[in-house]
């Protein structure tokens, strides 16, 4: 953590007294030394995050249980999602509510908007972020207590900070109008967001399996109410390091290539190397990509057949075949 939170219990906010401290989506690899670990509950939906904290030692889970004395809020980038953790943070803590970020979060937005709601501490400006405070027994959030969840196009329901939470993603529609009828009786949809890509998959009657890998657990339990066929087998995973019981004939993908706001195409990279680890000898990757995305290369490292076989100005479908790089 940057040294935010040390520098706010110097500026009079009070945490060691607390015996139950939620802390609500902290990223892997992120310092909570300032608090300690058996005063924390890490609440996270982010598999890789889970994972994290929980071999540090760490008690996690996907939401709170009971009430807390405190609560620390890491907002994630989504505005909607940030106000949404900020009111549950708030609705089951009878002190506190830290909430920090950084600017590129929109921590100075929050902050703004939360000043219109409740008398605010801080803030703490270092490390290009802010963190400030609350009493949240005198917040009024019940503007932000996201909505029942409705259906947003085609009958498909979303929910606050998952990929395309407004709608289907073109990118993904544009793979699925395009993807052959025949693709393997085994198919992984890698990222599986909120199940939109299976769901089209398993129109096909020769389809025998269909396994949703995502690690965010709200995508996740939306996939699960959007693709109700028993063909679906759901799995909250990290994808680049699940592993099938049995290796699939075609893994799907439209692979993310942002970490925060910053494009990083080295993820899509990896999503090919953990498909290629997967399929059977003669599997087959089906992926598609914005068309600056430098994909090809990846792909012709990872197997030994690949081709652009649809695209326009926007996006590129790529097909790859017979992987080289598989695990042992």
């Amino acid at each position: 953590m940057h040294p935010r939170l040390s520098l706010s219990q110097e500026s009079g906010l009070t945490l060691s007294d607390a015996a139950r401290i939620a802390v609500f989506a902290p990223r892997a690899g992120m310092d909570l030394s300032p608090l300690e670990a058996d005063q924390c509950h890490v609440i996270t939906g982010m598999r890789p995050d889970f994972e994290d904290f929980e071999a540090r030692g760490f008690r996690c889970d996907v939401m709170p249980e009971g009430r807390y004395d405190a609560a620390v809020v890491m907002i994630p980038r989504a505005k909607a999602e940030a106000r949404a953790l900020i009111a549950l943070a708030a609705s089951v803590t009878d002190g506190p509510v830290v909430v920090d970020g950084t600017k590129t979060d929109g921590i100075e937005s929050a902050l703004k908007d939360m000043r219109k709601r409740a008398a605010v501490s801080g803030p703490i400006n270092k490390a290009h972020g802010k963190l400030f405070w609350f009493d949240a027994s005198v917040a009024d959030l019940a503007d932000w207590v996201p909505a029942a969840p409705a259906p947003v196009e085609a009958g498909f329901m979303t929910a606050p900070g998952v990929f395309s939470a407004d709608g289907i993603d073109p990118a993904s529609r544009f793979l699925a109008e395009h993807l052959p009828q025949q693709i393997g009786a085994h198919v992984v949809d890698l990222g599986a967001g909120w199940g939109y890509l299976s769901s089209r998959v398993l129109e096909r009657e020769k389809i025998a399996r269909v396994d949703l890998v995502e690690a965010n657990h709200a995508a996740l339990e939306c996939a699960r109410r959007n693709v109700t066929d028993e063909r679906a087998h759901f799995h909250w995973a990290d994808a680049l390091r699940w592993q099938p019981d049995t290796r699939p004939d075609a893994v799907i993908m439209n692979p993310p290539f942002h970490i925060g706001r910053d494009a990083d195409p080295k993820l899509g990279a990896a999503f090919i190397a953990a498909a290629a680890a997967m399929l059977k000898p003669q599997g087959q990757l089906w992926l598609v990509a914005n068309r600056h995305l430098p994909y090809e290369r990846d792909l012709v490292g990872a197997f030994a057949e690949c081709s652009e076989v649809a695209g326009d100005t926007k996006f590129k479908l790529l097909h790859a075949r017979r992987p080289t790089r598989q695990r042992r």
